[in-house]
């Protein structure tokens, strides 16, 4: 968790950056960033679905 709350911050550090130099950014559209979290939480509820499996 600690090193997606080093990412989070570089990313709003650089949104920041790129808002005061007026440069668009080339990051996709919000939607697509969405369809990216859901992989995201999609594949943390499988590892965590495999280790309480192995684990009972």
């Amino acid at each position: 968790m600690h090193t997606g709350l080093i990412s989070l911050a570089a990313g709003v550090l650089i949104g920041v950056v790129y808002a005061l130099l007026k440069v668009r950014s080339p990051a996709p559209p919000a939607i697509a960033l969405v369809g990216l979290l859901g992989m995201v939480l999609g594949e943390q509820l499988v590892a965590t679905l495999l280790s309480h499996a192995s684990a009972g």
